[in-house]
């Protein structure tokens, strides 16, 4: 890419169609992304701004076969949704597709044609995990089972939810197919896998050496852990029958894997989005000469890294990423979102308890942003900067300055007289911030660009303050008409630098100020706004928030909580009988944990010394948290002493210790009840 680009092409990770969009994914990518390309075109570059639903995958089936639809069905319900959701927001996406349709099965298809005459993948023989009764193989998710790590008995054959660990369904302790309920068995079948491992140096020096002081700290470490693990060949196609089918001879009754074909959908949105304007479409996507970003969260790091850029080099004509600035996840009142559990702020329900407040939440989710690691939202944060910030600084800025100008000069820009040291200073520091922020949005700290935007405002109530014009008006209104028409042209270059942020009052600024304007307008030898100029009526662009209003929110997350756990009690069925015999297999044993420390580079792995009377044994658990360190130092535990030892992050784990989980989703030891219980007694 040229130092200067020509266009820029910039991506949201494409929403999952299994169900609405929450605030995690507002904070974590289309907010930081709308600021991007809002700025964009405010420098009057050629941006396309693309997204779309992704709409294939096993968890949009399973969903399909749980709700007794098809997953067309499904998929239309939540594109609705989601779409109303980003529209409400102002998400100002150029173009945004649907995976399901012709153009991106065709676009994704040819992509994998070429890559297979190519000679691109290894095609093999593995045994998976298939179901008798259903007559089907098995994709990762379609199995569940017991973690082998934290023993949570409800892990996926991909991922345990509760740990955070990758798993194979074949590691699973007694899996079973969510199909059918029966257990699985093995059964060769044939896929296409594309060899990572045979492009680990392009992705060392493409990535670790060529982004290394550009990347954010958090993308460029997630890559390098895996390449320092070393990459694996990963399987690109799937058994299933919802999906786009495998293109090629000896793909009959199989798909492309989602995260095959979930990144080449923002090559075929661009597509669609080229036809409609009647313009090429290649240039966005194959020109040295633009600049191709991705925003995602830190979960679609590896596939936008690694596995999609790979993709598109052996293509040998498509550009790569200038930069993924992935962020981490935003949390809810001090917990994980969960949209099993309902624990999360939905997008469509926010525009329905908050109307006309979108702004609000752009904002503090933006001034709260997970940039660089995990960060809370609360609803008491969401109502003090609220009230303390966008009414009584921003808000009361531009309230100050309309309603004066309209009571002193009916409404129009007053003329300039002589400025003195205070004024240039103000207006010398208005032509400042554009440049200030340009660094900040360019560099992706929107967080910092959110805080410059509040600067600004703040330069503008100490500035009314300092000069008064209130109490001046009556003994020297000329010196007034300087001081409201350089407050007026603070306010109007408040109006253009906040738009990428704050779309909704920006337009209601422009509005009442009856102009528009560039970003470099604000730097500029001109003023934004010339004496005469008619204004409109003021209006109020924030009001306070009340503490009832946030008390509702917050008994809405307890009464869903509560609703969901009610829910689950009612619905989980009982697992199925075991013999006395099996149960005697269970070698369980009292311990005493004698060491624990924090995993690194891991947030739910502690690793364990446990004393089991006879011998010492290292465990790695899963209840990171639940519990710290320190505080589960000589608990007295109970442990399943015979289960087939295994290697975690370079840690062999000999053991598992038995749990249960409160309606909460936090672990509590299963304990002998006398502390004084000695270590290694056999439980039976």
């Amino acid at each position: 890419m040229s130092s200067q680009p020509k266009r820029y092409t910039v991506t949201a990770a494409l929403p999952y169609t299994n169900g609405p969009i929450h605030i995690g994914h507002l904070a974590g990518v289309y907010v930081p992304a709308d600021i991007y390309v809002r700025y964009l075109r405010l420098r009057k570059k050629d941006v396309a701004f693309i997204c779309g639903s992704d709409e294939h995958g096993v968890a949009i089936a399973i969903k399909a076969k749980k709700e007794g639809k098809t997953p067309q069905e499904v998929i239309d319900h939540y594109d609705q949704i989601i779409r109303k959701a980003f529209d409400g927001f102002g998400i100002s996406f150029d173009n945004y597709s649907r995976t399901s349709r012709a153009i991106h099965h065709q676009t994704a298809g040819e992509i994998f044609k070429q890559l297979d005459e190519q000679d691109q993948f290894l095609v093999k023989e593995t045994e998976q995990l298939y179901d008798p009764e259903a007559n089907t193989f098995l994709a990762d998710r379609f199995v569940i089972g017991t973690c082998p790590v934290c023993q949570n008995t409800e892990a996926y054959g991909d991922q345990c939810e509760s740990c955070g660990s990758s798993l194979n369904a074949t590691d699973l302790i007694k899996p079973k197919s969510t199909l059918s309920g029966s257990i699985p068995e093995f059964k060769k079948t044939k896929h296409w896998f594309l060899p990572l491992d045979q492009h680990e140096a392009f992705i060392e020096e493409w990535i670790l050496k060529g982004h290394k002081k550009d990347w954010k700290p958090n993308v460029y470490g997630q890559v390098k852990s895996w390449i320092d693990n070393g990459l694996q060949a990963r399987a690109v196609t799937r058994d299933l029958d919802w999906g786009i089918p495998v293109p090629v001879e000896g793909g009959a009754g199989k798909v492309l894997y989602v995260w095959f074909d979930a990144p080449i959908g923002y090559i075929s949105s661009t597509k669609e989005w080229a036809q409609k304007k009647n313009i090429d479409w290649e240039p966005y996507w194959k020109s040295e000469d633009t600049q191709l970003v991705h925003f995602i969260g830190k979960d679609n790091i590896v596939f936008h890294c690694i596995i999609f850029p790979i993709i598109l080099k052996n293509t040998g004509t498509y550009i790569l990423p200038e930069n993924v600035p992935a962020n981490e996840f935003l949390n809810l009142e001090g917990n994980k979102i969960s949209t099993s559990k309902n624990w999360a702020v939905w997008l469509h329900e926010y525009l329905e308890d908050f109307p006309d407040k979108q702004d609000v939440l752009r904002y503090v989710l933006t001034a709260n942003a997970p940039e660089t690691r995990d960060n809370d939202f609360t609803w008491k944060e969401f109502q003090t900067r609220n009230n303390s910030e966008l009414v009584a600084i921003f808000g009361n800025f531009i309230n100050r300055v309309m309603v004066l100008t309209q009571k002193y000069y009916d409404g129009k820009v007053p003329s300039l007289g002589q400025l003195n040291d205070a004024d240039q200073a103000a207006l010398s520091k208005l032509k400042e911030f554009p440049s200030l922020m340009e660094k900040q949005i360019e560099h992706y700290h929107f967080r910092a660009y959110s805080q410059e935007v509040m600067n600004l405002a703040r330069l503008g109530n100490k500035y009314l303050a300092e000069q008064e014009p209130w109490k001046l008006i009556k003994t020297d209104k000329e010196r007034v008409e300087t001081i409201m028409f350089t407050a007026l042209q603070i306010a109007a270059g408040l109006s253009i630098l906040s738009e990428p942020l704050l779309p909704f009052t920006s337009r209601k600024m422009m509005d009442m100020l009856h102009f528009n304007a560039s970003w470099e307008d604000v730097s500029g030898n001109n003023f934004l706004l010339a004496p005469g100029h008619l204004l409109e009526k003021p209006q109020l662009l924030f009001e306070k928030i009340e503490e009832e209003v946030i008390e509702k929110q917050l008994q809405k997350l307890k009464n869903n909580l509560a609703h969901e756990n009610e829910k689950n009690d009612v619905e989980e069925a009982p697992k199925e009988m075991i013999s006395f015999d099996d149960f005697t297999k269970l070698d369980l044993k009292t311990g005493t944990i004698l060491e624990a420390e924090k995993m690194a580079k891991t947030k739910k792995l502690l690793v364990l010394k446990v004393d089991l009377g006879h011998e010492q044994r290292t465990i790695v658990s899963g209840i990171a948290e639940s519990y710290q360190a320190e505080e589960v130092v000589g608990k007295k535990v109970t442990v399943l002493t015979n289960l087939q030892p295994r290697t975690i992050r370079g840690v062999q784990s000999q053991g598992m210790l038995l749990m249960a989980e409160d309606g909460e989703g936090r672990l509590i030891f299963i304990s002998p009840e006398d502390d004084n219980t000695p270590s290694g007694l056999i439980i039976s």
